[in-house]
């Protein structure tokens, strides 16, 4: 069993991956070896851990990849135990100490995020097709005889899926959400606009979510109300995206949930001091669809155990009431923004 040494996190050390990834063989964990290594840690430390919810956490965020695994592990067990907002062991094997540790990893400059970053360099064909599917859901087909797929396999990065090149995992997802964003801030207006309010958006340490959908709408309209229908499907997302950063960046993390990616819809999900927020955002296709995005997301929140959720739509209809509106959907709350 991989103990949490057995991959170095400090970046001036070339870690095992940079070998593995040479064979086409899948070094991966899965959930239950992630279970056994925890059942072994648990053995010595007696942290009361629910090793179960933990390993699914690390496995959820990981899809098993040994270095990203080890180095949270080892983060937790040396970073966020013994720190003054988790004390002891105890407070840390939780999903408020894997946030944190998840935090601490993507400010992390090493050798694996390097790499990523160097083959999109190598390869532009390849950031730009990761650019579309992220911030529109376009597609990628997989195909190994694609030089640039090819290496990004190799390397571990994306995957097959059903026949699609996906994203191999979340930590690698939020890196490049990162990346992508930072290269556009600079000139953005609606990420100048977030970065200005963002304090008002937190109060007891607590994100108003509901405040961030209000001020969004209204920033939107001023600066790209007059835009047509085909910027908003292109752009739309990645400005509530750019609009977000600057409100949560340094505290809080987000992501996609891969399975919700299309043309039409995304969930995004919002780590922010312990506390997750879904908000999904689609483009809106009619009333019928409408009411079916509302009962899929409902269903989501249920599997985040989760009673409120929030929604931005990107409606094309002239006669739409642009705003934000409470919807109840069963025990559910929904925050919907309409712009």
């Amino acid at each position: 069993m991989l103990s949490f040494d057995d991959c170095p996190r400090d970046h001036k050390e070339p870690a095992p991956y940079d070998l593995a990834a040479k064979f086409r063989v899948d070094m991966s964990f899965s959930q239950k070896d992630i279970i056994g290594m925890l059942e072994d840690y648990e053995e010595d430390y007696h942290t009361g851990m629910d090793i179960d919810t933990m390993a699914g956490l690390i496995y959820d965020y990981t899809s098993g990849y040994p270095y990203l695994v080890s180095w949270l592990c080892k983060c937790i067990d040396e970073d966020i135990s013994g720190s003054s907002e988790f004390p002891d062991r105890r407070s840390a094997w939780t999903k408020a100490g894997f946030l944190e540790a998840e935090k601490l990893l993507l400010n992390d400059k090493n050798t694996l995020f390097e790499s990523l970053v160097n083959k999109l360099t190598d390869y532009p064909e390849l950031k730009d097709v990761l650019y579309e599917l992220l911030f529109t859901g376009k597609a990628i087909p997989y195909n190994p005889l694609n030089k640039y797929i090819e290496t990004a396999e190799m390397f571990g990065f994306i995957k097959n899926e059903n026949g699609s090149a996906v994203i191999s995992n979340r930590i690698f997802e939020a890196v490049l959400y990162n990346l992508f964003i930072s290269e556009e801030y600079i000139d953005s207006k609606i990420y100048d606009a977030g970065l200005r309010e963002k304090n008002q958006f937190v109060s007891g340490g607590h994100l108003d979510m509901r405040k961030v959908l209000e001020k969004f709408v209204e920033t939107f309209q001023y600066l790209y109300g007059d835009q047509n229908e085909s910027f908003l499907e292109e752009a739309g997302r990645r400005y509530f995206m750019l609009f977000l950063k600057p409100i949560i960046n340094g505290t809080g993390n987000c992501y996609v949930e891969p399975e919700t990616r299309n043309r039409e819809r995304m969930d995004l999900v919002v780590d922010y001091r312990g506390e997750q927020f879904v908000v999904e955002l689609k483009i809106w296709h009619g009333d019928a669809y409408n009411k079916r995005g509302e009962k899929q997301i409902a269903e989501y929140l249920e599997y985040y155990e989760l009673k409120k959720g929030y929604m931005i739509s990107f409606n094309f209809n002239k006669k739409k009431e642009i705003g934000v509106k409470d919807i109840v959907v069963g025990d559910k709350l929904l925050v919907e923004a309409v712009v």
